[in-house]
C-alpha cells in the first residue's frame, strides 16, 4: 500500500502471513475456522455504517445524506462490485464520495469503470486519487478524463462547489500524499461560510495546519488494519496511517476526521474482525 519507491510486496506479503496464522494457528480447528472466515467470508461481508454528524453550519432542518466508499482495490469485476453498488443506491444519498485506491497490481481499469458505472447518486460521484493509482501509473489527467467519461469527478488538489436545498457545500480534493504545501492552499480556498469537507486518501497529514475552516475530513488507506485482533492494534498499518485505524477522530481545531475501512483487500484477500465497509453520513444542525 505504498508509492513504488516504497513499497515492498516481499516484505508486506510476510508480515501478512505471519499475523494472519497468529490469529488462527490456535490449533487445526481454530486454522480452519479461521481461513474460512478470513479469506471466504469476512472480504466479503460488507457492513453499512451509519454516522450522524451535527455541525454548526448546517442550519433549522437542513440534512445532507451522502456515502463515502474507499480503498476498492479492484483486480476483477465480481458479484462482489455488484452487491456493493446494489447497497449503496439503495442508500438513496445525495452523493458519493470515494477516497482513493479504485486499483490494485493488476491495473484493471475496465473493471474500475464496471463498478463506478453502476453508482447512482443525484449530485454527483466525487473521488481522489489513491497511492495505487500512482504505483500503477494510471493517474492524473488521463485517469480524470477517463473518470468524467463515466460519471465521476476525480479532486487533484481543487474545490468543487455544491448546492444541496439550502445548504451551501464546498468537497476539496486533496491528492495523494496530501503534502502541506498543497493542503494550504487548498485550504485557502475553502469560504467558511460554506460547508467544506475535505477527502483526503491518507489520515496521517499536517492537521497542526488546519485552521478551523473545513467542516469534516474523510480518508482511507488503513484498511482499518484488515486483520485485528480484540483490543489490539493492528499489526500493520501503511505508511501515512498511524495513529489512525479506522472510525472518527477529532484533530486539529476539533476537526472531526472519518477513517473508512475499505471495500476491498490489498497484498492478501483477507480480513478477520474487520469487514468492508460502506459509510453513510447524515449531516445535520446541531441540536
Amino acid at each position: 500500500m505504498e508509492t513504488s519507491e516504497n513499497f515492498n510486496p516481499t516484505s508486506a506479503k510476510t508480515l501478512s502471513r505471519r499475523t494472519f496464522l497468529a490469529v488462527t494457528g490456535l490449533g487445526a480447528g481454530g486454522l480452519g475456522a479461521g481461513l474460512g472466515r478470513g479469506f471466504w467470508h469476512e472480504p466479503q461481508a460488507v457492513r453499512v455504517e451509519h454516522l450522524r454528524l451535527p455541525l454548526a453550519k448546517m442550519t433549522g432542518g437542513a440534512r445532507v445524506r451522502f456515502v463515502q466508499l474507499s480503498d476498492l482495490h479492484i483486480q476483477s469485476f465480481e458479484s462482489y462490485h455488484r452487491k456493493v453498488a446494489d447497497l449503496v443506491n439503495n442508500l438513496a444519498a445525495d452523493l458519493i464520495l470515494i477516497t482513493g485506491d479504485f486499483l490494485d497490481r493488476e491495473r484493471n481499469l475496465a473493471a474500475v469503470r464496471q463498478f463506478v458505472e453502476l453508482l447512482r447518486a443525484p449530485r454527483g460521484i466525487f473521488a481522489v486519487q489513491g497511492n495505487w493509482e500512482y504505483w500503477a501509473r494510471i493517474e492524473g489527467e488521463n485517469l480524470r478524463q477517463a473518470f468524467a467519461r463515466w460519471g465521476v469527478t476525480l479532486l487533484i488538489n481543487e474545490r468543487v462547489d455544491l448546492s444541496l436545498g439550502a445548504t451551501p457545500l464546498s468537497l476539496l480534493g486533496l491528492d495523494y500524499p496530501s503534502a502541506a504545501d498543497a493542503l494550504k492552499k487548498l485550504q485557502a480556498q475553502a469560504d467558511p461560510a460554506r460547508v467544506n469537507l475535505l477527502l483526503s486518501h491518507v489520515p496521517a497529514f499536517a492537521h497542526d495546519l488546519l485552521d478551523g475552516r473545513i467542516d469534516l475530513l474523510l480518508c482511507g488507506h488503513t484498511h482499518g488494519g484488515q486483520v485485528r485482533l480484540p483490543l489490539i492494534t493492528p499489526f500493520y498499518l501503511p505508511r501515512f496511517s498511524e495513529p489512525f485505524v479506522a472510525g472518527l477522530y477529532r484533530v486539529g481545531p476539533d476537526t472531526p476526521l472519518y477513517v473508512n475501512r475499505g471495500i476491498g483487500t490489498s497484498l492478501l484477500p483477507v480480513r478477520f474482525l474487520c469487514p468492508p465497509e460502506i459509510t453513510l453520513f447524515e449531516l445535520q444542525a446541531m441540536s
